[in-house]
């Protein structure tokens, strides 16, 4: 697998496997990151395995993708996809006693920097074609009582997904959205501890999908809602 892809959300459980798959595949990555120190310790857990830069961006403020996806572009001399893997998870309860400010916050956290990014790296992957995974949840499907704001956010991603794949099926980029269950990450076993952690998705089997769904060998698949969950039917 060749390829020059941005992936947002790295630092994360689920993006660290996303950018070590595609490094290991020997594709060129682009990872806009917060945190300084997250991005110097994925560097260093990816040293040797391929080329991996980083940028600053806060992925909800709109100049800041633009210019992390022109600079992206420059360093890896073009780009080829995009991995949005960026988001968050809040459910404070019913609708009536949420949080305040969780809508907002989920709504950013989930639609919008996925919205920026599809937006602003997509005149980059015009020029050679590519494909774009995002994620959505397979609560939107099955429920999600106590966390609207999230399970709404990301149904807004899996239509936003939809809209992408038919507006840009003939001009040579592809989008696809992976709907993961619960994640085998260390967040979730301090959270619901390790009964059922049997049936949980590792992140690393989500990865490897979403590497196929970003390479040539997915070249008919677009507007696809992917779940990756299989261990938690």
């Amino acid at each position: 697998m060749t390829g020059r892809c941005v992936v947002t959300g790295g630092a994360g459980a689920l993006g660290r496997a996303v950018v070590m798959t595609l490094l290991e595949r020997g594709v060129r990555v682009a990872l806009p990151y917060r945190n300084p120190q997250s991005f110097r310790a994925l560097s260093e857990q990816a040293a040797g395995k391929g080329f991996l830069w980083g940028g600053p961006c806060e992925l909800d403020r709109e100049r800041e993708v633009q210019a992390f996806m022109d600079e992206a572009a420059s360093r890896l001399e073009g780009i080829n996809g995009l991995a949005c893997i960026a988001g968050g998870y809040a459910g404070s309860g019913a609708l009536e006693v949420m949080a305040p400010g969780e809508w907002g916050d989920m709504i950013r956290a989930n639609l919008e920097t996925t919205r920026l990014a599809c937006q602003w790296a997509l005149p980059h992957l015009l020029k050679s074609g590519g494909s774009v995974v995002t994620v959505g949840s397979r609560l939107v499907e099955t429920g999600g009582a106590g966390s609207s704001a999230y399970v709404v956010s990301k149904a807004a991603v899996m239509a936003l997904t939809r809209v992408l794949a038919l507006e840009n099926k003939d001009r040579g980029v592809r989008f696809n959205c992976v709907l993961p269950g619960i994640i085998d990450t260390d967040a979730n076993r301090r959270a619901m501890g390790e009964a059922q952690r049997a049936r949980w998705t590792p992140p690393e089997e989500i990865a490897r999908t979403i590497a196929f769904l970003l390479s040539p060998d997915s070249v008919t698949i677009s507007g696809a809602l992917i779940p990756v969950d299989g261990r938690g039917r």
